[in-house]
């Protein structure tokens, strides 16, 4: 979600004083990471913010904003450098002039003690079923849709690869795409799972111009008994729906 999108679940709940502040003081407690894109970076932590918006509808539309009397708390998913868990924590909004009826009270740790009048506190967001919608099955088929793939998303190929002949970059990303599948053979944690619309799908590293290091992400989706690939993100959109579930694991969409 970026900040020129629709309006989030969030600010429809609770009133901040500084939405940026909080962010930073958000990021300042959880367990050292980077928030801000790498190929764009904006110092404003995108990721962050894309992070928390989707977290927060989501646990609303579970019923895991949990409201005792004047209060009301919410899992962010993330913990402190020790493990402890971090709750986002409101109060009853009494600006006479406002329509929101909550406001933002800050990021407490577990073991706050605003938290104490919460006799069970409330538990992450969750964005799957069946765990093995996680892993990439490599005994089966992946039939990716290269003509589409590129006539939708050659504007996020790399410039030495947009001016080359069309056939030459089908050819390209046909043996990218090969490649991808024997490095997810030798370690499953390559296929990294995004959120996407409702939908848990995985991302391929494509690389393109090095081996070393991925240009693009494919996007694949089980159908049936299959895989299709019709669409790949910049590493940057990538990581905005990865994050969502977990913080990426293997090195080639680490922010």
């Amino acid at each position: 979600m970026s900040k020129g999108s629709v309006r989030s679940p969030l600010f429809d709940f609770c009133w901040f004083k500084d939405f940026e502040t909080a962010l930073r003081e958000l990021a300042g407690l959880a367990m050292a990471e980077l928030w801000d894109y790498q190929q764009s970076p904006s110092g404003r932590l995108p990721i962050l913010y894309n992070y928390l918006h989707h977290t927060f509808k989501k646990v609303l539309e579970e019923g895991k904003v949990l409201f005792e009397a004047e209060s009301a708390v919410f899992d962010t998913g993330l913990v402190t450098e020790n493990k402890e868990e971090i709750y986002g924590y409101f109060q009853i909004n009494r600006h006479p002039t406002s329509t929101v009826k909550w406001f933002f009270a800050g990021w407490k740790k577990k073991s706050a003690r605003e938290l104490t009048r919460f006799a069970n506190l409330p538990d992450v967001a969750n964005y799957f079923r069946d765990p093995s919608d996680l892993i990439f099955d490599t005994r089966i088929e992946l039939r990716p849709n290269v003509d589409h793939i590129i006539e939708d998303n050659l504007g996020r190929f790399p410039d030495t690869i947009k001016s080359m002949q069309p056939l030459l970059v089908a050819n390209l990303l046909e043996g990218t795409i090969k490649n991808a599948i024997k490095r997810v053979r030798r370690n499953y944690k390559t296929a990294i799972p995004q959120y996407y619309n409702g939908k848990i799908q995985l991302l391929l590293p494509l690389c393109m111009q090095m081996t070393s290091k991925a240009d693009l992400a494919l996007v694949v989706e089980k159908q049936n008994d299959i895989y299709r690939a019709s669409t790949c993100l910049t590493l940057d959109m990538a990581i905005n729906n990865a994050r969502l579930i977990a913080k990426p694991d293997d090195e080639w969409l680490k922010p």
